[in-house]
């Protein structure tokens, strides 16, 4: 059910994505990129472009935060192995003995 819902969730967002290219094909904008001016670019171009823009940007920030996590992780569990390598030397009995108990 779920793979059903995806899939028509993607083929909506690509018929919006075509209605929206269909509608904007004539209409032209000025684009300013602050070092570059781009005069009748497509409306089309710069509303996919800003949105591809947008999905790298989301996309690196997540690739840093997901780092960020697995290092702090990474940090915690050689803490944790650490602490627990010191408890089990502590704490550890020999079950069975070299040596006879003396008597």
């Amino acid at each position: 059910m779920s793979r059903l819902i995806g899939l028509i969730s993607a083929v909506l967002v690509a018929l919006m994505a075509m209605g929206f290219s269909a509608l904007n094909a004539g209409h032209r904008a000025t684009l300013n990129l602050g070092f570059l001016t781009l005069y009748r670019v497509p409306v089309t171009l710069v509303a996919f472009g800003g949105l591809l823009v947008g999905m790298l940007v989301i996309f690196v920030t997540g690739i840093h935060g997901d780092l960020k996590v697995r290092r702090i992780l990474r940090e915690r569990l050689a803490q944790e192995s650490q602490e627990e390598r010191k408890w089990i030397d502590r704490n550890q009995q020999d079950l069975f003995r070299e040596e006879p108990p003396p008597e």
